[in-house]
């Protein structure tokens, strides 16, 4: 089969047998209901997140581990060959597996491993059916390999447990039915997992696996040592040419067509590409794969009343959906991709849950209330209204959400939760009560909020500001008065002069907070730039640009907080306590890096060059999680990568960057980004 998919992650033999590097390397695939399966390219589990298939009881939460290892020994005459690797307690690495890897690579998202000894060249593949809770993983001898089948015994290892927890091994008693030599039906109070052997049969052999080491979270401070429970063993005829393999599913008519599933898997992906290939003219492999990188996080959300509801994952492999994340990755994900309905439901979806002018943070469990903790939210609502708007044209539905934009103003300039209001002398927004955070830099310790941020922060104020002036030019396009707005934005933009600072060092990060005003130097301040309606005038635009530049800029995205600032930490390592405490004290942000490209171009209208930025991140997809873009990284060089591997609104931010600047670079405009009154 062929298809027309980006050709950016290949990693060759030196990388795949060096096993601290192949072990760095994770690839992730999902199926749109929040499920995913992911691993290293050395097929040891390093995270207790890793497996193959991790499915959402509730979609898209109560995500549980189901099928954790697909372990194959080719067998060859009399002599077997471990394909797979296994870290144990006490840093045993048995087999070496990853040995044979002659390389790896991603075909669109789907990751492919080839195996060679000798004449014997073996490939692998693993992906997900869109739309269902069911894992592939397919083995084929290549053509050229031999000249008679061989076989593959696999290990089957399944779990059931919540994929944040550790495993109790006393908890897990599945009952294993044997449908036929070929099928297994895995039964546990809270799921029912099918286990089929194409191409061969499945001899039952139940017991534990105890003990695999789990490196990244022994880094992480957390439990390092997890248990699976082997169901038995599958063996797999492999003539040249042919695909066989194991089928997982939560589904019991799950396709066992393993040649169709994979078409299907791979047509999708050229197909999402083709949608989005006039929104992104000209995007090289690079932005290609990231452009499928964007809809790993786009997922069904159904609500009572609203089936065909959706939302955003924030990040792999634990987060959420969350409100900000959503509104801010929005653009990125669906409307530089070309998947205006999309955006529109997810908009819908959120629309739903306006309450005094405040967008919920987080989703939370059954029968929870829902968190509305979140002071911007709401304005990045605004924002992606604003920009699906102006990408789509739909004047209907903006018709039909305009009355919750007009409510959300109304509530800022009333006051709404957790003191966030107008402040009617100077046109600004503050917020914050103690033991809050509200704003995007919302770490918190037990009763102990790092960055509080109470007062008026800038980034609240810009987004206030041009919240307002969107609002204004929605009621214009909508035949109604943008008066109201409009004076409240020139308010607005008078009373943001004051965070501009004397010593022409950019911007306050907060006014009038409990210790006065804060002259930290953090990156909040390029959103005053970055946005579509800037209240800076281009001298002071010019000023957080170099500000920013100089001290807080990298390859791949914006420092929290300058180096030169005591507080500042250069790597992000420890226990969950002392990495929570240094959160938004140092590391780089990689959302922020199309920001600044944006806000780069707004000041010196070169787009060619502002875009120029965005180009480290090609490096970067062969690192990490391959084929995406990572959530945070060190302060320091070499910049580490750190937190979540894929995380939406960093794969977001640069597509919508790339594609913004794109536009402007054929069709230059004299004001790039949108006014700067």
């Amino acid at each position: 089969m062929t298809h027309d998919l980006p050709d950016v992650i290949h990693c060759g033999r030196a990388l795949c047998g060096d096993l601290l590097q192949a072990e760095r390397r994770e690839w992730l695939v999902t199926n749109g209901l929040g499920g995913y399966a992911a691993g290293t390219v050395a097929g040891t589990l390093t995270r207790r997140y890793h497996g193959l298939l991790i499915a959402p009881l509730q979609p898209p939460a109560d995500r549980w581990l189901v099928f954790a290892k697909a372990d194959a020994t080719l067998v060859d005459g009399e002599r077997d060959i471990p394909l797979f690797s296994n870290r144990w307690a006490g840093g045993a690495i048995n087999p070496h597996g990853y040995m044979h890897l002659e390389s790896f690579h991603l075909e669109g998202r789907m990751p492919v491993w080839r195996y060679a000894m000798g004449d014997r060249v073996l490939e692998q593949r693993i992906w997900m059916e869109p739309g269902a809770n069911t894992t592939y993983v397919a083995w084929r001898l290549a053509p050229e390999s031999h000249d008679h089948a061989l076989q593959l015994r696999v290990q089957l290892l399944i779990n059931g447990r919540d994929h944040h927890r550790e495993t109790v091994m006393h908890e897990f008693h599945p009952v294993i039915e044997a449908l036929n030599p070929a099928q297994r039906r895995v039964s546990a109070p809270e799921f029912t997992l099918w286990l089929s052997a194409c191409g061969g049969r499945i001899d039952d052999d139940p017991h534990w696996f105890e003990h695999f080491d789990l490196p990244v979270e022994h880094e992480r401070g957390l439990a390092h040592h997890d248990h699976h429970l082997c169901l038995g063993e599958a063996t797999l005829t492999l003539p040249p040419g042919v695909w066989t393999g194991i089928v997982a599913s939560l589904h019991e008519d799950a396709s066992l067509d393993l040649t169709a599933a994979m078409h299907r898997f791979l047509q999708r992906e050229t197909e999402l590409l083709t949608l989005a290939s006039t929104h992104l003219p000209g995007a090289p492999d690079w932005v290609r794969q990231l452009t499928l990188a964007a809809d790993s996080f786009l997922i069904n959300r159904p609500l009572p009343g609203l089936p065909d509801g959706e939302s955003v994952i924030a990040g792999y492999p634990w987060f959420g959906d969350w409100g900000r994340d959503t509104m801010i990755a929005l653009p990125g994900l669906a409307l530089a991709t070309g998947r205006y309905e999309m955006a529109r439901r997810i908009l819908r979806t959120f629309a739903r849950f306006v309450d005094q002018g405040m967008l919920p943070n987080l989703f939370s469990g059954a029968g929870e209330p829902l968190a509305y903790n979140t002071a911007d939210a709401a304005l990045w609502f605004v924002e992606a209204w604003r920009a699906y708007v102006e990408a789509s044209g739909d004047k209907k539905s903006l018709a039909e959400a305009f009355p919750a934009l007009q409510e959300i103003i109304a509530w800022h300039v009333a006051g709404t939760r957790y003191g966030i209001g107008l402040d009617g002398a100077d046109g600004l927004l503050r917020c914050g009560e103690p033991g809050l955070q509200l704003t995007w830099m919302d770490a918190k310790l037990g009763d102990w909020v790092v960055t509080p941020r109470m007062g008026k922060p800038v980034e609240i104020n810009a987004l206030w500001y041009n919240a307002l002036r969107s609002v204004a030019d929605c009621a214009r396009m909508l035949g109604q008065s943008p008066a109201f707005y409009e004076d409240l934005a020139k308010q607005t933009q008078w009373g943001f002069q004051r965070f501009i600072r004397a010593d022409g060092d950019g911007l306050f990060d907060v006014l009038d907070g409990p210790e006065g005003d804060d002259a930290l130097v953090r990156p909040n301040q390029l959103l005053a730039v970055s946005l579509p309606h800037s209240p800076l005038n281009p001298a002071a635009q010019a000023a957080v640009l170099r500000v920013c530049g100089q001290e807080l800029l990298t390859s791949y995205g914006l420092r929290s907080l300058a180096p030169r600032h005591a507080a500042f930490r250069p790597h992000y390592v420890g226990d969950v306590r002392e990495r929570d405490s240094g959160y938004h004290q140092g590391p780089v942000w990689g959302w922020l890096l199309g920001h600044y490209a944006l806000a780069d171009y707004r000041v010196h209208g070169d787009a060619e060059a502002a875009r120029a930025w965005l180009e480290p991140v090609c490096d970067h997809l062969s690192d990490a999680g391959l084929g995406t873009f990572s959530e945070i990284f060190d302060g320091a060089p070499p910049h580490h990568p750190r937190g979540a591997p894929a995380q939406a609104w960093s794969v977001a931010c640069v597509l919508q960057a790339w594609q913004r600047l794109s536009r402007s670079a054929l069709t230059p405009d004299p004001s790039p980004t949108g006014s700067g009154e």
